[in-house]
């Protein structure tokens, strides 16, 4: 829609297949760089984060169709697929722990219905090593994000399990993942496009990870959600809950079910305080 287009060149920045491709024709002014791109390095992982990790691939089929964010759980996730066949990945984004899976031949998206033999994804971030390997790859198609994160693309391959983090999920199943309270701590990305869509997928499962406790020690699965707190994905749409000590399958259970389910991942220190609280909210656990 832009009446003068400018780019800027950049012979660090890798060139990628798929709606990044544009015409020279169509650039009005090019402006040449030679800028270092920003970079994310992977960080060490806790004995919380690979339990996690463990747990969300246990529910991992072989021959599913990933979906994963940036961060720690992530990274956990992906260094617990090893043993894993024929994954495929459609993500909104993805970073440097997808490499290995690729080198190795886990990931190879031959079961994939959509876009079979490629990974699928609108963006990335990570280190140089990883902008090295999609340079001029072309079993990796970057497209708009439009159309990647549709619902209905998405539940066209099969076993679709999109892994997706929170800051917070009370006794019902509700999901707040963009603020703290009234405070809001980052946007609402895809979460609800992957949850949906996995959900509508054959054999799909959403997921929610997170640890059990903030680093100060608060229980992140909370009778209520905190004031102001936002509802990302709802009741209606969480199947599983993952923490490092283990997953809850809310899915087609009662709200007394998902409590008791849920109390069973929580951190052991706040367990019973969270029954009292199921107690008094349900009169009763079934």
């Amino acid at each position: 829609m832009a009446e003068k287009v400018i780019a800027q060149i950049n012979p660090k920045m890798p060139r990628t297949h798929g709606d990044g491709l544009i015409s020279v024709s169509k650039i009005d002014f090019a402006v040449k760089v030679e800028d270092d791109l920003p970079e994310v390095a992977p960080g060490n992982l806790s004995e919380e984060e690979i339990a996690i990790g463990r747990n969300c691939a246990a529910l991992v089929e072989d021959g599913a169709t990933l979906q994963m964010g940036i961060g720690a759980i992530p990274n956990a996730v992906l260094k617990s697929l090893t043993g894993h066949n024929d994954l495929g990945v459609h993500t909104e984004m993805f970073s440097d722990g997808l490499i290995g899976l690729i080198e190795a031949g886990v990931v190879n998206n031959s079961k994939k219905r959509l876009h079979p033999g490629k990974v699928v994804s609108s963006f990335v971030m990570g280190t140089r090593r990883l902008y090295d390997f999609i340079d001029d790859n072309p079993e990796i198609v970057l497209l708009d994000v439009a159309y990647v994160n549709d619902p209905a693309v998405i539940r066209r391959n099969p076993r679709v399990t999109a892994i997706n983090s929170a800051i917070e999920v009370d006794l019902t199943g509700q999901v707040c993942a963009d603020s703290i309270g009234a405070r809001i701590y980052s946007g609402v990305g895809g979460q609800m496009d992957f949850i949906r869509g996995a959900s509508l997928s054959e054999g799909g499962k959403p997921i929610i990870a997170l640890e059990s406790v903030t680093r100060r020690g608060e229980s992140k699965i909370t009778p209520f959600l905190k004031q102001g707190a936002g509802v990302v994905t709802t009741r209606a749409h969480v199947h599983y809950v993952v923490t490092e000590y283990g997953a809850a399958n809310l899915y087609g259970k009662t709200l007394r079910q998902r409590a008791k389910e849920l109390i069973k991942i929580a951190h052991p220190d706040h367990r019973e305080e969270l029954e009292k609280q199921a107690f008094e909210r349900f009169h009763k656990l079934d």
